[in-house]
């Protein structure tokens, strides 16, 4: 495996070059650089997928008939893991009519017969590179389609987050107190900013303040201020959160948690709008447009004694409850999607998709963490895979937490599916990953568990089988802690 670029010349793009011919790869790889291209080579099909790992080129240039892995089982793989790369399929006398087959289920770019012309390789080099690059165009096009239904950073497309958008640009204009209400991890200070983002005071500073994250004994300093020498280690005047966020607005977080002394204390610094700093003797007035957030449901934390009543009213003027992910399913591939720029910055990543594979697991994962939780899940993943799709080896969740039934579940549900030697009935309302185990587990049984005619009927790589079956093996074993039935 080399990599060869020519100095002096603009760089007109990248390729990869398969071939298990050392010599014709060198002789080629050696004059596509020459004339600018920057050129990676690999030995066969496995060398070039591991070679992808560190990054993807703009076009591929394979030869059909290879050792290990073959040009066909090459491009198979990385259609089946999302990875849109134009390519030219290079054969020898015989095989056009597989070349041809291949272009046309495959999605090839183009062929070229043994022995290569030149110039008809850096024609359609051209056009791969063209529409390589017109591919990444139009991805970002639509992502930016895709988030004109967002606010701001808040993203979905569902009936409940709509719900949510319509709320905070009703609500930001005003400067009436917000009370955002949703589990940990559902976007509520995104939110907060969001209205304040769009209201008068956008030029303003947000000053976001995590009432659970503060120690009782500094959370009203850390309010209201203090003078030097107010308390014990006091060694310089420090003005509060309130005098910080003037003409702007103050996001307290979680505020259940903040003790009843100081929730009385700062009901009524909002009702005289000015605050005392501790230790001190003057008022200060302030100009600030407060947002509250709570995890808790308000009608509990009442009778819990974990909200003052008085204050509750305050805070309640325009309540908007952010739902959690489980019940804005739809909205999880957007959201997925729209993560992947900010992790590939933060990382250096190159990540280009996510296989639909990985998207259906994230539809029946239950996502007790919620938007925060699939950012972590995400952001995992890209470091993991560094570079093309994100696959199922690139995941960790909880396989035992579902939304709905699982992969594992279909064998343990008569009446979802019927099953005899040669066909099985499917009912509506089945996951797609049920349907798919249902069938390889047919397919198997079909075929006396013969994992390479299994593979073939199915229309996917023994790769892939093997993954699959892994994958429900896992998950069975982790939901039932029951050994796979023999036909796994």
């Amino acid at each position: 495996m080399t990599e060869q670029t020519s100095v002096g010349y603009p760089n007109l793009g990248r390729v990869m070059l398969v071939d298990d011919d050392q010599e014709l790869r060198d002789d080629l790889a050696r004059l596509l650089a020459s004339q600018g291209y920057h050129v990676t080579t690999a030995a066969d099909g496995q060398e070039a997928l591991e070679r992808l790992e560190s990054g993807v080129p703009d076009a591929l240039v394979t030869d059909l008939v290879m050792p290990r892995l073959d040009g066909f089982e090459l491009l198979r793989t990385l259609r089946e893991t999302g990875q849109a790369i134009p390519s030219i399929v290079l054969t020898g006398f015989g095989n056009v009519d597989k070349a041809l087959s291949i272009i046309r289920d495959l999605e090839a770019y183009w062929f070229l017969e043994k022995p290569v012309k030149l110039s008809a390789l850096q024609s359609l080099l051209q056009r791969a590179v063209r529409h390589s690059r017109l591919l990444r165009e139009t991805a970002t096009l639509k992502r930016d389609l895709q988030l004109r239904g967002a606010l701001g950073r808040l993203v979905g497309r569902s009936h409940p987050i709509q719900e949510v958008f319509s709320l905070i640009q009703q609500a930001a204009p005003s400067t009436v107190s917000i009370l955002l209400i949703g589990e940990s991890g559902t976007g509520k200070e995104l939110a907060a900013r969001e209205a304040h983002n769009l209201s008068l005071r956008a030029d303003g500073p947000f000053v976001a303040v995590n009432c659970a994250a503060i120690p009782e004994t500094l959370i009203e300093s850390e309010l209201f201020g203090h003078e030097k020498g107010a308390f014990t280690g006091a060694l310089e005047r420090r003005p509060g959160c309130f005098e910080q966020a003037e003409g702007g607005t103050l996001f307290l977080d979680e505020i259940t948690e903040m003790p009843l002394t100081t929730q009385s204390k700062l009901l009524r610094a909002l009702e005289e709008r000015a605050v005392r700093r501790l230790g001190g003797r003057a008022e200060i007035a302030f100009d600030v447009r407060l947002i509250a957030a709570t995890n808790r449901r308000p009608e509990e934390a009442l009778i819990e004694n974990k909200l003052r009543g008085d204050l509750y009213y305050r805070l309640n003027v325009f309540q908007i409850e952010l739902p959690p992910l489980r019940d804005r399913i739809e909205d999880i591939p957007l959201l997925a999607d729209a993560m992947v720029p900010a992790l590939n910055e933060k990382h250096g990543t190159s990540i280009t998709s996510i296989t639909p594979f990985v998207l259906e697991r994230f539809r029946e994962y239950r996502w007790p963490g919620n938007v925060r939780e699939l950012r972590n899940v995400m952001e995992r993943a890209a470091i993991l895979a560094g570079s093309g799709a994100i696959d199922s080896a690139h995941i960790q969740i909880d396989s035992s937490v579902r939304a709905r039934p699982a992969v594992a579940e279909i064998s343990d549900h008569p009446d979802a599916v019927e099953k005899t030697e040669e066909s099985i009935t499917l009912r509506a309302g089945i996951s797609l990953s049920a349907v798919e185990a249902a069938f390889i587990e047919l397919t198997l049984r079909h075929v006396n568990q013969n994992r390479k005619q299994a593979a073939a009927m199915l229309g996917i790589s023994l790769r892939t089988l093997h993954n699959r079956i892994s994958e429900m093996r896992e998950s069975r074993s982790q939901r039932n802690q029951q050994p796979v039935p023999a036909v796994m």
